[in-house]
């Protein structure tokens, strides 16, 4: 019997490309959800918005990555036990602690300067973040239901920040979409991993062992329902002032879809983070596109 090859050890990442791979710039695109309020507003058009959003973007990919420097400082030991995770830097020892620590700090006064340039609303918005982040990576990701809540809450602090940056005024429906959609993603990935990690949920993960899979599966049902509920009528009560327009309503379709999607791939994908399942799925693209082109079409076109 001929024995497969040992696969080659991997080449040890230079300093400067190891930062750069320690700040996480792939998962950037979660902070575009600075672009949900204005764009739902209809005000991404309007430069002076355009350049706020931007600066808010910019503002929190700097204050996240700060906080994965300090995240993966704080888990490295954990790290080194999980199959995938003992790859990043800092657990690989490619970036020294002093080093991480610094970087970290530096991102997160970097971010806090950028939202200042803004207005303080967005300050404050960046700064709750950020205090969000610390308290996340030293305590709130190690107490069950606290660490789903507080991941949560990371997404509704972008969409809200958006919003703040803009000055535009929240619907009630924009929060409860915003809200249970990003605890429908979060409870998602949760029960992924839970199925994926088995009985080293405990020493990479400890929150999940708190929970069982029956708990994390209605857990993210719930959360869907709710969040398709609260589109379905935030997009009639948008409709009803389209003169006749069903462009909102036909909003309705792709996004359910890219729900019932999203639940899918993550029944049996725990090492995919949402963003990568977006990005690396060809349904959830074209969901998430046609979803797009329909919503954006009755906020621009259709009124």
């Amino acid at each position: 019997m001929v024995l497969a090859p040992a696969p080659a050890p991997r080449r040890r990442r230079s300093l400067p490309r190891a930062l750069i791979v320690a700040a996480r710039p792939r998962q950037w695109i979660k902070n575009l959800l600075v672009l949900a309020a204005p764009a739902a507003a209809g005000a991404l058009t309007e430069a002076d918005t355009l350049a706020a959003t931007a600066l808010a973007f910019v503002a929190f990919c700097l204050t996240a990555s700060g906080g994965y420097f300090l995240n993966d400082l704080r888990d490295a030991g954990r790290d080194r036990r999980h199959p995938h995770k003992r790859m990043r830097p800092i657990a690989a020892r490619e970036v020294s602690p002093g080093t991480a620590l610094v970087a970290g700090v530096v991102l997160f006064a970097a971010g806090l300067t950028v939202a200042a340039q803004v207005d303080l609303a967005l300050l404050g918005a960046v700064a709750g973040y950020a205090a969000l982040t610390f308290t996340y990576t030293v305590y709130l990701k190690r107490v069950p239901i606290m660490d789903i809540a507080t991941v949560a809450t990371f997404f509704v602090i972008r969409a809200v920040a958006g919003g703040l940056a803009a000055g535009i005024p929240l619907s009630p429906w924009f929060l409860i979409v915003a809200s249970f959609g990003s605890l429908f993603i979060v409870a998602g990935k949760r029960a992924s991993e839970y199925a994926q990690l088995g009985d080293a949920r405990a020493s990479t993960r400890p929150a999940l062992a708190a929970y069982s899979y029956g708990y994390l599966r209605n857990l993210r049902t719930t959360a869907a329902s709710v969040t398709l509920t609260a589109y379905c009528l935030w997009a009639f009560d948008r409709a009803s002032s389209m003169d006749g327009s069903p462009l909102m309503e036909l909003s309705i379709m792709p996004f359910v879809l890219f729900i019932m999607r999203y639940a899918m791939l993550t029944e049996d994908d725990g090492d995919r983070t949402p963003e990568d399942l977006v990005l690396g799925d060809p349904g959830l693209r074209v969901g998430a596109l046609a979803w797009m082109i329909v919503f954006g079409c009755g906020v621009y076109l259709g009124t």
